[in-house]
C-alpha cells in the first residue's frame, strides 16, 4: 500500500516539475510514459530505500531536479516523509530516468499504522505535501521551488 502510495506521487511529481518548470517551450507536449517500481529495501526499523524509474518524454529544454522532499498522510497523521535525489532531464529526448528515493516513517507512526492503511487496500484517506526544488538551465541557473499541499493520491491514481 505504501509502495503504491510512492509510486503515484512519483507520477505526480514527474508530471508537476515538467509543467511548472520548463516554461512556455512545448510544455504541453512533455509527457510521461512510464511509472515502476524497481526497488523498495528496508534499512532500518524506521527507514527504507526505494528507486522509481521514470519513463520521461521530453521535447523541450534539459532542467534539473536537485531535491524532492514530501509528507505522506492518512487522515492527517502523518506517516512518512520522503526525499529524492538529483535528477537531470535531458532535453529533446524521450529516456527512462531513475529516482532515487529515502523513505522515512514520521515521528508517532509505526509499521501498525501502516499496515492498518495497506489492509484497506484503497489509497483513500491518504494526501501528501510535496516540495521540488528545480533549476532551469538557460543563461546561468534559474532555480525555482514548487510546493503542492493535500494532494489526493486516490485521486491522482485514478487520473
Amino acid at each position: 500500500m505504501l509502495v503504491k502510495a510512492f509510486k503515484q506521487i512519483g507520477i505526480f511529481l514527474v508530471a508537476a516539475l515538467l509543467a511548472t518548470s520548463c516554461g512556455v517551450s512545448k510544455v504541453k507536449d512533455i509527457t510521461l510514459t512510464s511509472v515502476a517500481l524497481q526497488y523498495v529495501v528496508p534499512t532500518s526499523a524506521r527507514s527504507m530505500d526505494a528507486k522509481l524509474n521514470l519513463g520521461i518524454s521530453n521535447p523541450s529544454r534539459s532542467f534539473a531536479v536537485q531535491e524532492v522532499k514530501g509528507t505522506v498522510r492518512y487522515k492527517e497523521k502523518e506517516l512518512a516523509h520522503f526525499v529524492t535525489g538529483p535528477m537531470e532531464l535531458e532535453g529533446k529526448t524521450e529516456k527512462v530516468y531513475d529516482l532515487p528515493c529515502t523513505i522515512f516513517l514520521a515521528d508517532g507512526a509505526s509499521l501498525l499504522d501502516i499496515l492498518i492503511v495497506a489492509s484497506q487496500g484503497s489509497l483513500s484517506g491518504l494526501k501528501a505535501d510535496v516540495d521540488i526544488q528545480a533549476a532551469l538551465k538557460k543563461n546561468g541557473v534559474l532555480r525555482a521551488p514548487f510546493r503542492f499541499r493535500d494532494l489526493d493520491l486516490k485521486e491522482l491514481s485514478e487520473r
